[in-house]
């Protein structure tokens, strides 16, 4: 995999160093040419579609829905903590990774339609793949049961503002922990699942460098975002700093 990478390359800047121009035919064939000479490069009917829809959900949306969530649940112009509770990083994150959710399905069902069975453990793709989807099925299930909100906007029927997520109950630590860790995990499951099936389909170069460009950006991104935000815990950009709420006392 790596001398078909590299001697296309070296080539190339052998062409450079001695001052010839390289020819833009030259460099477009490489692009387009698969990873593995020695293989074609083989997807087609709903595999074709399973793996675009599950490189836009896992490479693009939930990422997405991700930085979101993490970096902006107080917006660069909120006046917070005067202004709390802005909901727009929530939807965003629901619309995210809902929609993500859901091209995982069509993706997966097109892939069994055609196949016509289960493989868990026919190829490390395949592994990979059944494990992301296992734990996007235990991120859905778990949203559901985070338990209640509470606080001033959301009181409980007696009229107090007690709340799973207002007093951070246990039931609520345990949700936060882990919808996180395992969302990420999740996510690093299907960025190898989805260079592993690049690998498998002997994917064209130019997609190799697309995607790893794509992810190293994100992770530019996260880092820049990380330093220079400090992001703002949920609880906190929902009710504030007050060291005398529930949650702020827990921490």
């Amino acid at each position: 995999m790596l001398s078909s990478i590299t001697q296309p390359i070296s080539s190339l800047m052998q062409i450079a160093a001695h001052g010839r121009k390289v020819e833009p035919s030259l460099l477009i064939d490489w692009l387009f040419s698969p990873i593995d000479p020695s293989r074609p490069h083989e997807i087609e009917g709903f595999s074709s579609w399973h793996a675009r829809l599950m490189v836009l959900a896992w490479m693009v949306l939930i990422p997405l829905g991700i930085l979101g969530a993490r970096f902006f649940k107080v917006l660069p112009k909120q006046d917070w903590p005067n202004d709390l509770d802005n909901p727009s990083w929530w939807y965003a994150h629901l619309i995210f990774q809902w929609s993500g959710a859901a091209l995982s399905v069509v993706a997966m069902g097109l892939i069994l339609w055609e196949i016509k069975e289960v493989q868990l453990f026919a190829s490390p793709h395949h592994f990979l793949g059944w494990i992301t989807v296992l734990l996007l099925v235990f991120q859905v299930l778990g949203g559901l049961f985070r338990g209640s909100k509470g606080g001033p906007t959301y009181p409980a029927k007696d009229g107090s503002y007690r709340g799973d997520h207002f007093d951070m109950s246990k039931r609520r630590v345990v949700f936060e922990t882990l919808h996180k860790s395992l969302g990420y995990i999740a996510l690093l499951c299907a960025f190898l699942a989805v260079f592993v099936g690049l690998w498998s389909s002997n994917a064209m170069i130019w997609i190799w460098v697309v995607l790893g460009l794509w992810v190293v950006a994100l992770g530019l991104i996260f880092r820049v975002l990380q330093k220079r935000h400090n992001p703002i815990s949920t609880y906190q950009a929902i009710w504030g700093p007050d060291p005398s709420l529930p949650g702020n006392k827990s921490r």
